[in-house]
């Protein structure tokens, strides 16, 4: 027995120093470049396969194969990764989902290669570079660590290495190169992954998908050690190891035993479970952003091509039509990921899973193995494998909740790769499965058209999550969380919905798939596949339904009738080329056809014709063209209320926002600009709110119109309207009507917070009364932004209480706190950039407090935007992305409003007009808390101001008396 034990430690020894090998490599190139490294195993495979073909097929000797694999080859794949793929991403600024996907891509292209290259068949004649004595390999392990360790530690390249990774511009304006820094980690990181494939590759199916996965899986390793400390990766790879192999011994009998001996052989995959799901997750970097390929216009006729092309294979037969019928079905495991990753911005690499669970249910279902339920005829089986397979969408939504970027698909690729290992390779469940069509669509052409039916179904309802409100929520979630949150949107149950929507639409498109093949295949769904789909969205369109759609054509037609892997190294040149083209192909093609359009216009010819045809007079002569068209004049505040229903009382008329008039009250000094020279044919304009001085030269190409415009020609100018002029009162929504206008202030008592043993908050306490402005200064690191954001509700206090209306509200999130009242604005502006103005706004009015149709309307009208709110948020000037950020935050007619540093950004006039606005919204009765540095700005807005310090409150009052440096009399206010 103790021999048996002694064997079984040294074999765990063995395979843990293949795992800490990986683990080293993985965490070098980490700590080199930021990024997580997907293709490390796919390296590993390359390698293993070139060092066979060296000795194997050209009778290389060992020992000189070895060295070129391992001391030219590895390390030349790592530089010419890091100078192509990763270098150009870095330069723009290094995006951890771009990262990502370009290095999915790396791996897919290198798997798809080697599959066209030495064939898609297991080797078993890979040479063996070490013998089976674990000691050598344990050797290697070890001596890596330790060079790597005392590199880092004692060395200047350890020193630029760890400036580089904290901020690699800051490292680089203090002349390190960090181009010198990341290929040294790259090159390192792909010699460990060579090492590790030719370890490996005598014990283990030398194949292109399973030894890549293999690899990956150990990825635990270097998760564990939390991507940074060596000595831990280490210990942990042998103890895995170690444990694996002893579980070997164990066979207890019952329904247990094939659960503990898939355990036992997959406990690499248990850790890596553990370790995305339940250790802290590694990279905080946002959801995966919607690509530009999603942004470019559907051309004319695009879908009735593509309708054609779909309903050209009903006339094929034979194996044409066979392999067409898998079309139809992976484009709708691929929809999923439209739902998923291109509306809602998450990453999903588990999708796969998702897809073979809806297959096997539905063969389970229909064979009468499913526990608990009788046997179905196959379209119910498929029905019910759907329903079934939605509620397991939490295991990935779930940890989507509190994970963003690497750590989100690290949890999506391990529960991938454990349902891959747990159930799809287990024959107590898959074994001697067949799965049939339903009754009457046996036949390829039938089912063809079946299948036609379930895929438009499918396009119909994800158009439909892609519009209205679920639309633009989901879009608001993709782009800034936060802000969504704030905007009133249920991120938590949105991500939760998107990813179930994602698991019902894969388990139809599995089963769909299964029914095409007539049986279960668990290779279909291997975890590469996931990763194999998930960049042919992202770089086809995540966010475009007819980019789904030639994905799936693409995957099924390119490796039809070639060699397999075609698809994948197609799909791997796109997603690596993401760092020269952030479009996409889309992108490319634009630049490369640019010069190519033509502008149209008819002939003196065509002219006559449509004249005869249509008895209009010819087209005359265009006139010349002016820099910015006529547009209406917009109207002002006094004509548009506020933003819902509010009527405005005569301090919010026109001159209090659209004029230089100074208000009552105190002002900030006077920050003066250049008068503008009259213009002879047009009336004195009056600057609208946040609009930037005209410029003295031509207008620039893309320059914002402006809201005003001259009046038509020949036509009398306007007699101004009487200042005292009231405007009737609107009419009161149904809520507003049972509501209180304004309910009790909004206040904090005693908040404590503290950060990892930093407190940042002690003993807090203030009160943000309404119809008054309310200020919070001090200095960086006081503890205003934590104080703001435990108001707003993105942080939880540790001690204390927030009350709002006589109730708690300490506990409740962000976005319910907008639906009772509370909104906000954010100092790092929250905009939505792939949806218009009107959207933004319009979401702001669809979650707030007061859901009005209306609200957006007005809200546009008051903040001067009529004339850009059909355009892209994304690009347009900060001033007037302050003012969209400001509507959508009153749209939903906020009793309490919270500002954080409002004025960030803004030139003096644009500062102007936003005291104006804050003025006016206090006078009406909302209660504001402004955080600003600004302190002129404070002195004449605030009513009341907080001094904050070191997490203190150290004064409180009157502005004039709390920001005055002069000392307080004796006895009088702090």
């Amino acid at each position: 027995m103790a021999s048996l034990s002694y064997d079984l430690t040294l074999a765990g020894l063995s395979v843990g120093s293949a795992a800490a090998l990986t683990g080293i490599g993985l965490i070098v190139t980490h700590r080199a470049t930021g990024v997580l490294n997907f293709a490390h195993g796919a390296i590993a495979m390359v390698c293993a396969y070139l060092l066979r073909h060296l000795t194997v097929e050209w009778d290389w000797p060992l020992w000189l194969a070895a060295a070129v694999t391992l001391l030219v080859v590895a390390p030349a794949i790592g530089l010419v990764l890091e100078r192509v793929v990763f270098r150009p991403l870095a330069v723009l600024g290094g995006d951890p989902a771009q990262t990502l996907v370009a290095s999915i891509g790396v791996f897919v292209l290198l798997v798809g290669g080697a599959a066209l290259i030495w064939g898609q068949g297991a080797r078993a004649d890979a040479p063996t570079l070490v013998s089976a004595d674990p000691w050598g390999q344990l050797a290697a392990a070890v001596v890596l660590a330790l060079a790597v360790w005392g590199g880092t530690r004692f060395t200047r390249f350890g020193g630029e290495l760890r400036a580089v990774v904290d901020d690699r511009r800051l490292a680089v304006l203090a002349g390190i190169d960090a181009d010198r820094v990341a290929a040294a980690g790259w090159a390192f990181g792909s010699f460990t992954a060579g090492l590790t494939g030719v370890l490996l590759a005598p014990y283990v199916r030398l194949d292109p998908y399973g030894m890549p996965l293999l690899v990956m899986e150990v990825v635990a390793v270097a998760v564990a050690a939390r991507m940074r400390n060596l000595p831990v990766a280490v210990v942990v790879a042998l103890g895995i190891g170690v444990a694996q192999s002893q579980l070997t011994r164990l066979h207890p009998s019952g329904w247990g035993e094939p659960l503990l001996q898939a355990v036992g052989a997959n406990l690499f995959v248990v850790a890596l479970l553990i370790a995305a799901l339940v250790l802290p997750g590694i990279g905080t970097g946002d959801a995966l952003p919607r690509t530009a390929t999603a942004r470019v216009p559907t051309p004319p006729g695009a879908w009735i091509v593509a309708v054609v092309l779909f309903f050209l294979p009903l006339g094929f037969a034979g194996s044409d039509l066979t392999t067409s019928v898998q079309v139809p079905a992976l484009g709708v495991i691929l929809l999923s990921l439209v739902v998923v990753t291109g509306r809602g911005g998450q990453i999903s690499l588990g999708q796969a899973a998702y897809a073979g669970l809806g297959a096997l249910f539905t063969a389970l279902l229909a064979a009468g193995r499913f526990p608990g339920l009788p046997e179905l005829p196959t379209p119910a089986a498929l029905a019910v494998a759907v329903l079934l397979v939605a509620p397991l969408g939490l295991l990935t939504g779930w940890p989507a909740i509190s994970r963003h970027g690497l750590a989100l698909a690290l949890a999506t690729f391990a529960v991938g790769v454990g349902v891959s290992r747990f159930v799809f390779a287990q024959p107590y469940a898959t074994s001697g499965l067949t799965l049939g069509r339903p009754a009457g669509f046996d036949g390829d052409r039938a089912y063809y058209l079946l299948e036609l039916a379930l895929l438009g179904g499918a396009l119909l309802l994800v158009a439909a999550l892609r519009r209205g409100r679920t639309g633009r929520a989901l879009a608001a979630m993709r782009d800034h969380e936060a802000g969504a949150a704030a905007a009133g949107v249920p991120v938590r149950t949105l991500k939760l919905g998107a990813f179930v929507t994602g698991a019902a639409l894969a388990a139809l498109g599995g089963g769909m798939l299964g029914m095409g093949f007539q049986a279960f295949d668990p290779a279909a769904y291997d975890p590469v596949r996931g990763l194999l789909w998930f960049a042919a969205v992202v770089v086809l369109g995540a966010d475009s339904l007819l980019g789904a759609l030639l994905a799936a054509a693409l995957l099924v037609g390119l490796d039809a009738g070639a060699r397999g892997g075609v698809a994948a190294a197609v799909i791997g040149v796109l997603a690596v080329l993401i760092g020269r083209f952030p479009g996409g192909p889309y992108e490319a093609l634009r630049a490369a056809t640019h010069h190519l359009h033509r502008h149209p216009h008819l002939t003196p010819l065509g002219r006559a014709v449509r004249t005869a045809l249509l008895g209009a007079p010819s087209e005359p002569t265009p006139p010349a063209r002016t820099p910015h068209p006529p547009a209406p004049i917009a109207p002002t505040a006094h004509h548009t209320g506020t933003p819902a229903s509010r009527t405005p009382p005569s301090h919010m008329d026109a001159p209090d926002l659209t004029s230089k008039s100074t208000p009552p009250g105190p002002q900030p000094p006077e920050r003066r600009q250049p008068p503008e020279p009259p213009v002879p044919t047009e009336p004195p304009r009056q600057p609208a709110p946040f609009e930037l001085p005209a410029p003295s030269g031509p207008p620039e190409p893309h320059a914002m119109p402006t809201p005003h415009a001259p009046p038509e020609p020949h036509a009398p100018p306007k007699p101004p309207e009487p200042p005292d002029q009231a405007v009737p009162p609107a009419p009161r929504t149904p809520q507003e009507s049972v509501d209180p206008p304004h309910p009790t202030s909004l206040e904090a008592h005693g908040l404590y917070l503290s950060y990892d043993g930093f407190t940042a908050l002690h003993d807090v306490s203030l009160t943000v009364p309404p119809a008054k402005v309310t200020a919070l200064v001090g200095p960086n690191g006081a503890g205003k932004s934590s104080l703001f954001h435990c108001l707003a509700g993105a942080l939880r206090p540790d001690r204390g209480r927030i009350v709002f209306g006589g109730r708690d509200i300490t506990r409740v999130p962000a976005h319910a706190r907008t639906r009772i009242g509370v909104a906000r604005t954010f100092q790092q502006l929250a905009v939505f950039p792939t949806l218009t103005v009107a959207e933004n706004v319009r979401v702001g009015a669809e979650r707030g407090r007061v859901r009005d149709p209306a609200a957006s309307d007005r809200a546009l009208r008051l903040f001067e935007l009529d004339s850009v709110r059909d355009r892209p948020a994304e690009g347009l000037p900060t001033g007037t992305l302050r003012r969209v950020e400001l509507a959508r935050a009153l749209a939903g007619d906020p009793h309490v409003l919270l500002l954080d540093e409002p004025a960030a950004g803004l030139d003096t006039a644009e500062v102007a007009a936003l005291a104006r606005i804050l003025r006016a919204l206090a006078a009406d009765g909302t209660a504001l808390l402004v955080v600003e540095h600004d302190l002129d700005l404070v002195a004449g807005l605030a009513d009341r101001v907080y001094v904050l310090t070191a997490g203190r409150v150290v004064a409180s009052g009157p502005a004039d008396q709390v920001l005055d440096p002069r000392p307080a009399p004796e006895g009088g206010p702090p």
